[in-house]
Parts: C-alpha cells; structure tokens; sequence
C-alpha cells in the first residue's frame, strides 16, 4: 500500500456553453481500477479544449476520476466500495464518505449521467439502465424513455436492467445472515447499499446510465468510452452528428437481471472460468460451496459479472435473462 497521503481534493472540469441546453455529468474510475472512461474522458477533454470538438449548448462536466484513492491503489476500492450506500453522509467515517460530499451534489445538479465502468471478467461492454416508470418505494422514475435512448445510443451490443430491485432480494439474504458487527458488515445489511451513482441520480431527479466498456485492461476500452461520450452528447444536441459515426444498426440484446448471488466463503469456487453473458442452462453447476455443496442455475439464461475473487459477504454473480422491454 502506497505510504501517500491520502488524497485530499476531487478534480472536477467544466465545459459551459454560451447557449442553453441539457446539463451532462460524466464520471469515471468510481472504481480504481476501472480505468477505460478516464482515457475517454481525457481524450474528449483535450479535443475540447483545443476546439476540435465545438459545445453547441449546454454544460458538460466531467470527473474522470471519482475514487482518486483506489485509483492510486490500483485496485476496485479505497477504504470501501464508493458505489454502495452512496449518499451525502452525516458525519464522514471513511474516504468514500468524504468523496460522497463532493459527488452527490455534482449527480444532484446534472439531468443526465454517463457513468464510465469495465469488469473483472471477460466479455464485450454493455450498458445498464433503470427502472421502468414507477411510482413505487425501491426506485420510483419518470424518465424510461429518455433512459432508453441513452443506453440504445453508445453502441454496445447488450442491454441490462433490473439491478436495484435484484439487489435487494440479495440484501433481504446477507441481512438474515449474522455480521461480524464491522462497518463493512453493517453497510452491506443496509436496505440502501445498493444505491450507485445512477441509483441517486434518479432519486435527485433526472436519469443516467451505467457504460461497462469492456474487461478491465481492454485496450479498446479507452476508445469505446471516448465515442460513447460523443454519441452521447450528439444525441443531447451538444455536439453537430458528424463528430462520430452513429451507433450499430443492429438492435441490441435487452436483459433483465433477476437474481444475485453472494460468495459465502473463502472455499467458494467456481466450477470454470466464467465470462459475463456466457448462457448457462437451468440446473446446470455453476460453482461449489466451501462444504461441497453445489451452485446451481434456477433457470435458464446468462450469468453476469462473475467475481472469482469476490470477499466473503459480497457478490459473487448476477443471473440475467430477457426482457419483454422496449426502447427505441
């Protein structure tokens, strides 16, 4: 661990128009080691500032690196995960906390996010989205529609939601499960600990997707995260349409998480080497548990986010299947 202090400022960048239009927040490495949106970021930035790039209204800010502290670690998190439980603290008790001061009043005043991410696993990038409009107690939403659009537009080949409310099934489990009493135990238990970065922007008002650009050290990642940006801002009319070539005509694959699984133990493995959106068949092993017994699929699908290296108490995969969803 690096003998630096820790860091002690977030760097945040505006960009303003001089004609009216949407407010855009893009964010990246909330996770440390999540680095494809900050080489996006950066590119866009430079491609603005050197006139490249012309802002036609609006105001984009962007933060291209959230977590600065895992950052420099090189690892998914600093003292805690920063995208769980996210809120503006009453009294700060750890980094992620103080960062949360400075983060959720930059989601409070933007109407649309562009949250930049990449995964342990295998596989191509993919785009999440929000609730369906709802007026109900877990996500209540009245943007489904403009959600939409933005997931159809960055170009990945698959979309997924359901994340919130798959959540907080699992949370109902790890909570009838006993803590250690640790602060890590007692956030993990919290009806709120699924709350991100989307997940607040939503209940401040407006709406913002999630962009997983690919496996962590994907050397494309950078570049679908730069073009991302862009057809993100053309499609808000912050940008002429020639900066980018448009997405993919092929209509994406929509997917609708619907289960989560914890890793319960250190001895818990996998039965092979999964990789997100591998299709997995119901009552086929997907892992072991530390006592021998078997993981099984509940139905058919696609397993999402296989963490391998997952701790004790957290999630260790997602199962998906599709949605009867429409987005245009």
């Amino acid at each position: 661990m690096s003998n630096l202090p820790h860091p002690r400022h977030l760097r945040i960048h505006q960009f303003a128009g001089l004609q009216r239009g949407p407010k855009l927040l893009v964010t990246a490495a909330v996770h440390g080691n999540e680095t494809a949106g900050v080489g996006g970021i950066t590119r866009v930035m430079a491609e603005l500032d050197s006139g490249e790039l012309q802002l036609l209204r609006g105001s984009v800010t962007f933060i291209p690196v959230v977590n600065p502290l895992a950052h420099r670690l090189g690892r998914r998190e600093g003292e805690r995960n920063l995208n769980r439980n996210l809120r503006p603290p009453v009294v700060p008790q750890d980094f992620e906390d103080r960062i949360a001061t400075q983060l959720c009043p930059q989601l409070a005043a933007c109407d649309v996010l562009l949250d930049l991410h990449s995964f342990q696993g295998q596989g191509k990038p993919f785009a999440m989205l929000g609730p369906r409009n709802n007026d109900g107690d877990l996500e209540p939403f009245a943007y489904e529609l403009a959600e939409g659009r933005l997931a159809a537009c960055v170009g990945t080949e698959r979309i997924v939601e359901g994340w919130l409310s798959t959540y907080a099934l699992g949370l109902q489990r790890r909570a009838a499960r006993a803590g250690d009493g640790s602060r890590q135990a007692m956030l993990q238990q919290d009806p709120h600990y699924g709350v991100g970065t989307t997940e607040y922007k939503r209940s401040q008002g407006g709406y913002g997707i999630t962009l997983e650009c690919g496996q962590h050290l994907d050397p494309d990642g950078p570049e679908f995260a730069y073009k991302a940006i862009l057809r993100t801002m053309v499609l808000l009319g912050m940008l002429e349409p020639g900066v980018v070539e448009p997405r993919p005509a092929t209509k994406p694959e929509l997917l609708q998480l619907y289960e989560v699984i914890d890793r319960e133990h250190e001895g818990d493995s996998f039965v092979r080497a999964w990789a997100s959106f591998d299709p997995v068949s119901k009552g086929q092993q997907i892992g072991t548990r530390a006592n021998g017994e078997p993981v099984l699929a509940p139905d058919d699908g696609r397993i999402v986010f296989p963490a391998s290296n997952a701790q004790p108490g957290t999630e260790w995969f997602y199962l998906a299947r599709a949605s009867n969803r429409q987005i245009v």
